[in-house]
C-alpha cells in the first residue's frame, strides 16, 4: 500500500514538473509567434471560434437562473431594485469566468489532449524532433497562445449574454422595470469588479492550454491510453480552474483591500 502511494506521488510530481517545464518552454518560444502566426490563427478558430455556441448557451441560462433565484429571495426583503447589481457582480466576478472556463476545458482540453496524444502514440512528435523542429514551438505554443487570446473574449461574451438573459427574467418574473434593472447593472460594472473578472480568464487559459498539451504529450498505451488521457486532461483542468478561481479571487480581493 505504501509503495502504491509513493508511486502515485512520484507520478503526480513528474506530471507537475512536466507541465511547469512545458509552460517555461512556451514562454521561451513566444519569440516564434510571428513565424507561427498561421498555426495560431488556425488554433484560435478551432479552439475559440467553434466554442461560441456552447459558451453563449451557458451564459444565457446561467444569467436567467441567477436572476430568477436572486429575484425570489430578494422579493422577501423588498430589495428587487438591487437585482441587476447582484446578477452583474455575480456573473462578472465569479460565474462568468468559471463557467466559461469549465465549458472550454471540457471541449478544448479534451481536443488538445486527444490530438497531441494521437501524435505522441503515432511517433509524429518524435518525427518532428528528428527533422529538427521543436514540438513546443510547433505544437504547444500555438495552442496555449490561442486559448490565452480566445478565452477572455469568450468570457466577455458569456458575461454580456448572461446579463441580458438576467434582464429578461427580471422583467418577466420579478416584474422589475428595465430602467431599474439596468441602473443596477451600471452600479455593478465597477473597475474593481471588471478587474477581478478579467484577470481570471487569462489564468484559466494557461491552465487549460498547458494541461491539455502536457497530458497529450505524456500519453502512452495505445487507444486505451488515449481515452484515459483525454478524460484525465478534462478532470485535471477543471479541478485546477476551481482551485485557482479561489486563489486568484482571494488575491484580487486582498489587493483591493476587501479581504
Amino acid at each position: 500500500m505504501l509503495d502504491f502511494l509513493i508511486g502515485k506521488l512520484k507520478g503526480a510530481l513528474f506530471e507537475v514538473q512536466h507541465a511547469v517545464l512545458l509552460l517555461i518552454g512556451t514562454i521561451r518560444h513566444l519569440r516564434d509567434v510571428p513565424r507561427r502566426g498561421r498555426d495560431i490563427l488556425e488554433q484560435m478558430e478551432m479552439l475559440g471560434a467553434d466554442s461560441f455556441g456552447i459558451t453563449a448557451l451557458t451564459g444565457l441560462f446561467a444569467g436567467m437562473a441567477m436572476s430568477m433565484q436572486f429575484g425570489v429571495e430578494m422579493a422577501v426583503f423588498g430589495a428587487q431594485g438591487y437585482l441587476g447589481k447582484m446578477v452583474t457582480v455575480s456573473i462578472v466576478r465569479e460565474m462568468g469566468p468559471v463557467l466559461t472556463a469549465l465549458m472550454v476545458a471540457g471541449r478544448v482540453c479534451a481536443g488538445i489532449a486527444s490530438e497531441l496524444g494521437s501524435m505522441q502514440i503515432g511517433r509524429q512528435v518524435d518525427a518532428l524532433r528528428v527533422m529538427g523542429v521543436d514540438p513546443i514551438s510547433k505544437l504547444v505554443m500555438p495552442r496555449v497562445v490561442a486559448v490565452f487570446i480566445m478565452l477572455p473574449v469568450l468570457t466577455l461574451m458569456a458575461d454580456a449574454i448572461a446579463v441580458l438573459g438576467g434582464a429578461g427574467v427580471a422583467m418577466v418574473v420579478a416584474k422589475l422595470s428595465a430602467a431599474t434593472y439596468w441602473a443596477g447593472v451600471d452600479q455593478g460594472l465597477t473597475v474593481q469588479n471588471l478587474l477581478g473578472g478579467l484577470i481570471k480568464p487569462f489564468v484559466f487559459a494557461i491552465i487549460i492550454g498547458v494541461t491539455g498539451c502536457s497530458v497529450g504529450l505524456l500519453t502512452e498505451g495505445g487507444t486505451r491510453g488515449l481515452g484515459r488521457a483525454t478524460t484525465q486532461a478534462v478532470v485535471k483542468a477543471s479541478i485546477l480552474v476551481l482551485v485557482f478561481n479561489f486563489l486568484v479571487g482571494y488575491l484580487v480581493l486582498k489587493a483591493l483591500g476587501w479581504a
